[in-house]
């Protein structure tokens, strides 16, 4: 099992949402934190209460599309704590819509974000850790769109299938390593993205939109809920990591008796 106390754990999109949530956990377990995000105002406030309690090793603002940014970023964490010993890819945006209401900058910034973002740091931080020889955890924070054909979700499930993908690799490849590898599936949670999310060719303002997000909003979970869902998962070594059961009988459903999962995505 993974244990939490006293290893190095680095999240990225920790300033808000699910990675705030995380954050707090892991301290609280006697984590030691490397945290980053794009917001920096939202970091900054995290990093001061991860001081007061001892648990924050760095803090650092900047985008994971930036490689150049990332590469930086392990460089300094190495030279100034050695190799993290759980990697939390957690960053990650939203833009839903038709394809043929989606302009070809949304699909590249979705894939840049929630596909190219946790590569950077698979390659940045994943070998040092294996060169470290301690074993460790790389957690990759997909979805329920990355095992389901939601509606209006192609450019987003590309992004949340291909990072399932790279973790269903790596679960075998770094076994070896003692590196254990989970995928998490959030179905809905009451996060930032909510309010900040993009539908191509769909207006925010209307009635029917409102009464699709009071919908999303009752029978989602707390950001507390997940981050608890997936440290549970972490210290079991679980592979799928799932934020609610809907999600886990839905996967179920979808690999042994199909038909249902076809009617509902119908």
């Amino acid at each position: 099992m993974t244990q939490i106390a006293g290893k190095h754990v680095l999240i990225t999109g920790a300033a808000s949402g699910i990675g705030r949530a995380l954050a707090k956990l892991v301290a609280e377990r006697g984590g030691k934190l490397v945290v980053t995000d794009r917001d920096a105002a939202g970091l900054d406030s995290l990093a001061k209460e991860l001081e007061r309690s001892g648990a924050l090793l760095l803090a650092r603002a900047f985008d994971v599309t930036d490689l150049e940014a990332v590469r930086a970023f392990a460089r300094e964490v190495h030279d100034a704590h050695g190799s993290v010993d759980v990697l939390v890819n957690n960053a990650g945006i939203a833009i839903w819509g038709r394809v043929e209401d989606m302009p070809h900058e949304d699909w590249r910034k979705v894939v840049e974000v929630n596909l190219m973002g946790p590569i950077h740091f698979i390659e940045c931080f994943v070998p040092k850790m294996i060169e470290a020889g301690r074993g460790g955890h790389l957690v990759n924070v997909s979805s329920a769109a990355g095992l389901f054909g939601l509606p209006w979700h192609a450019a987003y499930s590309a992004s949340k299938f291909g990072l399932r993908g790279i973790s269903e690799v790596l679960r075998f490849d770094l076994e070896r390593h003692d590196i254990r590898v989970s995928v998490v599936c959030p179905g809905a949670v009451r996060t930032g993205l909510v309010e900040t999310v993009e539908v191509a060719g769909a207006d925010r303002g209307s009635p029917a939109f409102q009464r699709l997000k009071r919908r999303f909003e009752k029978h989602a979970r707390t950001p507390e809920q997940a981050a608890a869902s997936i440290l549970r998962g972490i210290e079991k070594d679980r592979y799928y990591v799932y934020t609610s059961p809907e999600i886990a009988v839905g996967h179920f459903f979808q690999r042994v008796f199909p038909l249902p999962y076809e009617l509902v995505m119908r």
